[in-house]
């Protein structure tokens, strides 16, 4: 381990290491689920669902093995949030285009897009390209994104992570349901029996947060992981005493047998190159550029962000191993293609593990085991309460937002941008789409304000580039 690693130079040990790929696998593992459910409308138990659902695990794996072996960074891999609804759209845009009625075989077409922007930037990591606009960002922009992922962590903490359904509807959620409330009555009648659901949830949020905190106080390591394991028995024993639920019930009836074969047969390799072509040459370029921008911001913010918060960039805000971090982002989007996933990007949840200690690329090999493990122990990865994890999630995203100090709020350069990036990132739950406010923001106050020569010609570009993604791309 000290040989791949090189754990004493980067001041970790191997069972930090453990500890943060654990915590972040506990953090992210709701992906496993979530996003074969996004990618086939809830088809659960479908030949396709349960395709996705093993390349969700597959590619995330090869994701992360890349990041550690070739990058040797804590930051794990899977098929990014956003970008899966955003690719579930697009298979519903094709079935209209194409007048079909297959889902599958529109799904496959969509896959095709997937494989072209991964080899896309596969060239541009190896051609440095990808690096060279890392460095074309402001130094006033990179500040803000660290802060700005803290606050959509929270945002997601609060806000999407643990849903509540019941007879009158749903989702319903912690912020806006429960204590965005009138009254606690007023809460009670609009959820109706998912009412004490949410207390629990809420009790089994602050109690691992406060968990988190108290052993974070005293320097104890791996703080986070024990604060989720503690919420989730605080949620457990809540479900048998006041909800009459049983939390492993699921586990009784639960398949332990990978279904290899559905994947043989819907996803693996499942390329329609025919439909792809019937789309349409600009709809297919135009979707191959979106897919592109959306996916580079958002592993470009998410590694720019978690590397600031654990002190491995330089003063200039610069990651070494950049280009081959980019390279496993890259890596795992081809592989998220060839196996049947829509766009695999490094999670923002990495930040759970970084918090954690982790330092190196075995934190990621350790959480990419854990999602292969996964294809036979999902059902056991599935137990682990939303609430659990939304604790950890908010306790990362106030760590993060230590990164304001670092702004000057002086200077309206910085400050302008810093602040657009703030309030879009949570907003629109796009690292990609906030940083693109950002640099246009920053473009524009540079050049109306005489400045124009401080701006490198990339940075004119990209921001024209957001420009057009934002208001003439349909």
């Amino acid at each position: 381990m000290e040989n791949i690693f090189k754990l004493k130079e980067n001041g970790t040990t191997v069972r930090t290491e453990i500890v943060a790929g654990l915590t972040t696998f506990m953090t992210m593992a709701y992906i496993i689920a979530l996003n074969p459910n996004l990618l086939t409308g809830f088809a659960v138990g479908t030949p396709l669902w349960n395709g996705v659902f093993l390349a969700t695990c597959i590619a995330s794996a090869i994701g992360m093995f890349a990041m550690a072996f070739l990058a040797n960074k804590p930051f794990c891999l899977a098929p990014g949030m956003g970008l899966n609804s955003f690719f579930a759209v697009v298979v519903a845009n094709i079935m209209v285009i194409t007048k079909s009625d297959d889902y599958t075989s529109c799904f496959q077409a969509a896959l095709v897009i997937i494989l072209v922007e991964g080899i896309v930037f596969i060239a541009l990591s190896l051609l440095n390209i990808r690096d060279k606009i890392v460095d074309a960002i402001p130094l006033g922009v990179r500040l803000g994104i660290a802060p700005a992922i803290g606050l959509m962590l929270m945002n997601i903490g609060f806000g999407s992570n643990a849903g509540i359904y019941s007879e009158t509807g749903g989702p319903f959620f912690v912020m806006r349901d429960f204590f965005g409330a009138l009254t606690a009555s007023s809460a009670r009648d609009a959820m109706g029996s998912g009412y004490s659901a949410m207390v629990l949830s809420v009790a089994t949020m602050f109690i691992g947060l406060f968990v988190i905190v108290l052993l974070a106080k005293k320097g104890i390591k791996g703080a986070v992981l024990i604060g989720m394991l503690a919420a989730s028995v605080i949620y457990w024993i809540g479900s048998f005493a006041f909800l009459k639920v049983n939390p492993f019930e699921s586990l009784a009836t639960a398949s332990f047998i990978p279904p290899f074969a559905d994947m043989a047969s819907t996803t693996l390799f499942k390329f329609n190159f025919k439909g792809f072509m019937d789309i349409g040459v600009f709809t297919v370029v135009t979707l191959i550029i979106t897919f592109c921008m959306i996916d580079m911001f958002d592993t470009i913010g998410t590694l720019v962000g978690t590397a600031s918060r654990a002190g491995m960039v330089d003063k200039q805000g610069n990651m070494p191993n950049m280009k081959e971090a980019l390279l496993a982002d890259a890596i795992g989007t081809v592989a998220g293609a060839c196996t049947g996933t829509s766009t695999v990007t490094t999670f923002v949840e990495s930040a759970s593990g970084v918090e954690a200690g982790g330092r190196t690329g075995l934190t990621a090999l350790i959480c990419g085991i854990l999602f292969l493990a996964c294809m036979f122990i999902a059902p056991i990865a599935a137990i682990i309460p939303a609430a659990a994890t939304s604790a950890a999630l908010i306790y990362v995203g106030v760590l993060m937002l230590q990164g304001l100090k670092n702004v000057k709020f002086d200077d309206m350069d910085q400050m302008v941008p810093v602040a657009l990036m703030l309030i879009a990132m949570p907003i629109s739950s796009s690292i990609g789409h906030a940083i693109g406010l950002g640099l246009i923001s920053y473009t524009v106050i540079k050049v109306f304000s005489g400045k124009a020569k401080d701006v490198s010609v990339l940075t004119y570009v990209i921001s024209a580039l957001f420009l057009v993604k934002f208001f003439l791309i349909v």
